[in-house]
């Protein structure tokens, strides 16, 4: 068979933006980890099955019985007026005062996201982002050329004085910054919450470097202890863009989200919207108005949490009792994720296929990083196994590691698989 010089025979055809359109390592687990003899603590799916699925599939069917002619027909680009103004009810609980107005309904958070950095970014534009930061955040900054710097956090969340050091010295290089995106409450993938104290350092910060900030807010109602944490958004209406989604407390298969912007940036959104797909599923939309109207999502958001906590138990425990020492991990309050340190001279990257071999998978810390770093953590959730499963899944991960502790001691900086030993560190963030 006639061998090609390359691959891709439209290579040369490409604009310049889809270089950096390449897949995640979450997305290039997924074949592996479907086989049902793996316990897979990689993927952040919600748990759909505790809702009530029978009462949910009749008030979509009657919906569409009684209200077809709407629910099937073109809508908005705004999105359903209904929704919005429910989507305002959400918000209240975390604070956010808004005019259902300011609101675009999207196609989940992850097109908000798309969204805000098409009216904003231009290639080589500076944007801000945590170290480590949402996979999904940094695949759609690659894909608009968006030159990421990355600000490290710790158990407290972001770090001010980080920030305004990154800030202070883009400044003096004359780099002006677009935006800094960050998921203050329960981040994916460290699972840590920024404090509240930090949080009004942070906008402080930004403010006097005229900086915006995109606050990406998917697990903020999914807390396991007290109320929700107060959002940015509700102490700065101007600086601060609020996405939110209900992929987490309803239905990620609904695809609805949103973004709370100020009236002007609003008007831009709707518009890059209509130029990407005229308008977005009304039936998915009047679905979800429906649900916040007619169901006690308030209680089921309860039972969500009360899952999760469970699981966050389940992982907690077996990480406490199986892991060798010399792992850390964080302790989240609520969300999906643990994020694991590995010891010195191990690679999650290099270890993740046997991990598979030994049935477990996970997503190793290099898809968090847009400069490299991650390569001594992973990111494991808690939010779709069974706790039994989980805890059976930190034991084949443990027995991992320590065989990858064994390697490092014996084969030190030439180990088999040609990965260095003691070179490795963790980028900038989490340690």
């Amino acid at each position: 068979m006639e061998q090609h010089a390359r691959t891709d025979a439209y290579s040369d055809r490409y604009a310049a933006r889809a270089a950096g359109m390449v897949p995640s390592e979450i997305r290039a687990l997924f074949a592996m980890v479907a086989r049902p003899e793996v316990v897979s603590l990689a993927g952040g799916a919600p748990y759909v099955s505790a809702l009530p699925l029978d009462v949910v599939g009749g008030m979509i069917g009657d919906l569409v019985a009684t209200r077809g002619a709407e629910a099937l027909q073109y809508g908005s680009a705004q999105g359903d007026a209904g929704l919005r103004e429910r989507i305002c009810d959400v918000m209240a609980l975390e604070g956010v005062q808004a005019s259902a107005d300011d609101v675009v309904v999207t196609v989940g958070a992850q097109q908000a996201l798309d969204l805000v950095t098409k009216v904003f970014v231009d290639p080589g534009d500076v944007v801000l982002a945590e170290a480590p930061s949402y996979v999904g955040a940094l695949g759609t900054f690659a894909a608009y050329q968006a030159d990421v710097v990355h600000v490290p956090l710790d158990e407290g969340g972001l770090i001010p004085a980080a920030l305004r050091e990154t800030l202070d010295r883009l400044a003096r290089e004359g780099r002006r910054v677009k935006f800094l995106y960050t998921v203050p409450t329960f981040q994916n993938p460290a699972g840590v919450t920024l404090t509240a104290a930090r949080r009004a350092q942070i906008l402080e910060i930004c403010a006097a470097h005229d900086v915006l900030v995109i606050e990406d807010n998917p697990y903020g109602l999914l807390g396991f202890d007290g109320e929700p944490m107060r959002a940015l958004r509700a102490d700065d209406a101007e600086r601060v863009i609020y996405l939110g989604t209900f992929s987490k407390t309803i239905a990620s298969g609904l695809r609805v989200g949103w973004a709370l912007a100020p009236h002007a940036v609003r008007a831009k959104l709707v518009l890059a919207a209509e130029s990407a797909v005229l308008c977005h599923p009304a039936l998915s939309q009047v679905a979800v108005r429906e649900y916040l109207t007619t169901q006690p999502w308030r209680e089921q958001i309860k039972d969500f949490r009360e899952l999760y906590r469970a699981r966050r138990d389940a992982m907690l425990d077996a990480l406490d009792s199986l892991m060798p020492e010399g792992c850390t991990w964080t302790r989240p309050g609520g969300g999906f994720f643990v994020w694991v340190t590995l010891p010195e001279g191990l690679d999650a990257k290099a270890m993740a296929p046997r991990a598979i071999a030994e049935r477990v998978a996970y997503v190793p810390g290099t898809g968090f990083y847009a400069d490299g770093g991650g390569r001594r953590n992973m990111r494991l959730s808690y939010c779709f196994a069974e706790p039994d499963r989980i805890r059976e899944g930190v034991r084949r991960l443990a027995g991992v590691i320590e065989n990858e502790i064994r390697m490092r001691d014996t084969f030190g900086a030439a180990r088999p698989d040609g990965v260095s030993g003691g070179v490795h560190t963790p980028g900038p963030g989490i340690v």
